[in-house]
């Protein structure tokens, strides 16, 4: 990419010329007036960047907030420095491309940091500008890392558990010579085992598979191949009495209270006919005549539905 920029305007300031950029051009007088512009700053070469960045920041500290030349001086801050996320990103190069994410998105969420950085620089403190700024930028990133890539959402402190958790099975397992315990993990962590659990359990949400994924059947020889989909799971029996259940509730609130007790008792609490009629007063043989005459009612009510 074409490093190049160019400055118009003078400088307010007769302490340093502005930096000469590769292939641009710089015109800056020495008089003192109140702004220059800056054009193509995204072009510009870092070490240019760093230098004219003292200038906008000194004159940043001048400017009233949300006044146009503010917005000017601190957008142009931005876009001069943005090779400071540029940097950053490569970092990740490899997490963006084994995730399936994009490079921009680590860009522009990387740029939030560079934006949060300019906003608390104090160029009083003379120190750098990238000495405050990649730690920001790096942090937005790692925390975008953290919020997106799971495919499952679990809670912040299990997210950061995971990574000391994956930390302490590798160290333990180096002195060890085999996976360690629950138990060893939460003493190596200072836990207690059901955090430890928690951590193991909640890192099964970092990857998933697809249910369409082709599969191999049988041995690894095998050509072979089904959808993930079916080879895993079974049907429900209970699923198969939903609608069963939905056409019997309303037959239900049609009976009469005595008819609905008795089934209640019968079914629900698994009473014998003798025990039915003994509580309610009525001989056995009248709690079977009611009941077979009330499952005879529900039957024809669900064959018509």
């Amino acid at each position: 990419m074409s490093r190049s920029a160019t400055v118009t305007g003078p400088i307010r300031s007769t302490e340093a010329q502005a930096p000469a950029c590769d292939r641009g051009t710089v015109e800056a007088p020495t008089q003192d007036v109140d702004q220059f512009q800056v054009e193509n700053a995204r072009e510009m070469a870092p070490g240019d960047a760093r230098e004219l960045s003292r200038h906008f920041f000194g004159r940043l500290r001048t400017l009233e907030e949300g006044t146009r030349e503010y917005q000017y001086t601190r957008n142009t801050l931005i876009e001069m420095n943005v090779s400071l996320v540029q940097f950053a990103a490569r970092r990740f190069r490899a997490r963006v491309l084994g995730g399936g994410l994009d490079m921009d998105d680590v860009i522009q969420v990387g740029t939030v940091g560079l934006i949060k950085a300019i906003d608390r620089y104090d160029l009083e403190r003379e120190v750098e500008f990238s000495t405050l700024a990649l730690p920001y930028i790096i942090g937005e990133i790692k925390r975008y890392f953290r919020d997106t890539t799971w495919a499952v959402h679990v809670p912040r402190r299990l997210q950061e558990l995971r990574t000391e958790l994956a930390k302490a099975q590798e160290a333990l397992s180096d002195v060890l010579g085999r996976a360690p315990t629950v138990k060893e993990l939460a003493l190596q962590l200072e836990l207690s085992e059901d955090e430890v659990i928690d951590g193991l359990v909640a890192a099964n949400g970092y990857t998933s598979g697809s249910l369409d994924t082709a599969v191999a059947e049988g041995d690894a020889a095998s050509t072979a191949t089904r959808p993930l989909a079916e080879r895993f799971g079974e049907v429900d029996p209970a699923m198969e009495l939903f609608e069963e259940f939905h056409t019997l509730a309303p037959l239900l609130e049609q009976l009469e209270e005595r008819d609905r007790i008795i089934l209640q008792m019968r079914f629900g609490q698994e009473r014998t006919q003798a025990e039915i009629g003994a509580e309610l007063g009525i001989s056995q043989m009248q709690v079977s005549r009611i009941l077979s005459r009330t499952l005879a009612r529900l039957r024809a009510g669900m064959l018509t539905e």
